[in-house]
């Protein structure tokens, strides 16, 4: 996606934002304000990209993960208790997924055992036809 069609794409989720929050509060927002909002986002999030790149270069990573965005989120209070929140909830839905995942797996290969021990006494039946 280009740096223009990401730069609309901010404009045109501000501009809904704004749009909700003039119906709730009954104001209105002029096209300059709603432009000024957007540019301000845009600009944010570029400075977010790059802090969050520096810190997991920092850590010697090149991948960005949790600890990294809670970093980020630390001057917010509450954006980083419910960062942290989310975080908690994703690493407990991940290992339930791993133990379904490895009780299946357990289950599955009970299953080949015990046909793989059948197949070898019916090879071994068949040479006693023969």
């Amino acid at each position: 996606m280009t740096l223009e069609r990401l730069k609309a794409a901010v404009h045109y989720t501000a501009g809904c934002l704004c749009q909700e929050v003039a119906e709730d509060k009954e104001i209105e927002f002029s096209k300059q304000t709603i432009a000024a909002i957007s540019d301000i986002t845009f600009s944010q999030c570029e400075i977010f990209a790059k802090d969050l790149e520096m810190f997991a270069r920092h850590a010697k990573r090149s991948t960005i993960n949790t600890e990294d965005v809670k970093l980020l989120a630390r001057r917010s209070q509450s954006l980083l208790k419910y960062i942290t929140q989310k975080s908690e909830e994703l690493a407990s839905s991940n290992q339930k997924q791993k133990e379904k995942k490895k009780k299946k797996n357990e289950g599955e290969s009970k299953g080949r055992s015990s046909e793989a021990q059948v197949q070898p006494m019916m090879a071994d039946s068949e040479e006693l036809d023969t």
